[in-house]
């Protein structure tokens, strides 16, 4: 399943982080992404969650550009 894809290097490094971070919550947790405790509305929360957090990710590095400009 780790084998290299015939795509691009940044795909295959997605691609190797994904199985990374899979492998890290089955450790972690115990569970995959097929578990079935959590309703649609929870896992909609948890994605509404995650994109938050994406958004003040990238507003820091958006900050740190602008102060290098500077």
């Amino acid at each position: 399943l780790k084998k290299q894809l015939n795509m691009s290097k940044i795909e295959n490094q997605v691609i190797e982080k994904m199985l990374q971070r899979a492998e890290l919550g089955k450790n972690k947790y115990g569970l995959t992404m097929e578990r079935e405790d959590l309703t649609e509305l929870e896992w909609l929360t948890h994605a509404q969650e995650e994109a938050m957090d994406l958004s003040i990710y990238l507003q820091k590095c958006i900050n740190s550009k602008h102060e290098e400009k500077n």
